[in-house]
């Protein structure tokens, strides 16, 4: 037990760079106090002792800021950072390693009793703050999800869930867009893309720059061709040269300049 409760302390000091000391994170941090106070819920509810489960699970949520239904299982090393407004539902499973912000909803989207109703989170999975998920199906491991998306559908693990609906982030395009965001120190992570004006232009300037290095890797390449002699109209190759378009008219549009 004590090995543990030494884990939960050691999981936040870890991940979080405000957690100064031991003492700090023990007295100060109502996520910590969320998980303690929700095993000996839980074990209630998995002991036929349904109200003194939700009892114990209403005092800690009147205390916390959290609130997590009895029946929820959470593995561990899981954190809850900050997590003011955090709701689990009754049949959500946390992975261990999982990391939650605040305004997280894991709810579900089903009527009926005693079904799957709530998500299943794998291991080492992120949740940024505000986003809901919603459902009885699963997130993969290590997959994040992005501040205030909505997710109704499976994650895969590894992969990034952001927008409202959600879109996952696994295609080639995506995933170059992303790399050249973080070189430019944009991005555009939990962020409401599809229908933030703001948004899309950013998208529309990050794929111009992944598009311009295109340009300079195929230049590079008629330069190269230029050592063997032949005329420079016929070495510089025509995607480079006349089909690349920067719409700057359109872009200043969306956001309204």
């Amino acid at each position: 037990m004590f090995a543990r409760l030494r884990s939960d302390i050691q999981c936040i000091l870890d991940r979080d760079p405000a957690a100064r000391s031991a003492w700090e994170v023990v007295t100060c941090y109502p996520g910590l106090h969320a998980i303690w106070l929700h095993r000996p819920a839980h074990w209630c509810w998995t002991h036929g002792l349904k109200w003194l489960g939700r009892f114990i699970s209403h005092v800690s949520r009147w205390l916390t800021g959290i609130e997590l239904h009895p029946g929820a299982k959470i593995g561990e090393r899981v954190f809850f950072d900050h997590a003011m407004g955090v709701v689990v539902g009754e049949t959500a499973e946390i992975g261990d390693g999982c990391t939650i912000y605040q305004g997280v909803t894991l709810g579900g989207t089903s009527l009926y009793k005693g079904a799957k109703r709530h998500p299943t989170l794998g291991r080492d999975v992120v949740i940024g703050a505000g986003a809901k998920v919603l459902g009885g199906f699963t997130v993969g491991d290590g997959a994040k999800v992005g501040s205030n998306a909505v997710v109704t559908k499976p994650v895969p693990a590894g992969a990034t869930a952001v927008g409202n609906p959600a879109r996952i982030i696994e295609a080639e395009a995506d995933a170059k867009r992303e790399v050249a965001a973080s070189r430019m120190g944009f991005s555009a992570y939990g962020v409401t893309q599809n229908d933030d004006p703001l948004s899309q232009a950013m998208r529309g300037l990050i794929d111009n720059a992944a598009s311009q290095e295109h340009q300079i890797a195929l230049l590079w390449q008629a330069i190269e061709k230029l050592s063997t002699g032949q005329p420079q109209a016929e070495c510089v190759p025509r995607d480079a040269a006349r089909e690349e378009h920067f719409e700057a008219a359109k872009l200043n549009q969306l956001v309204g300049k």
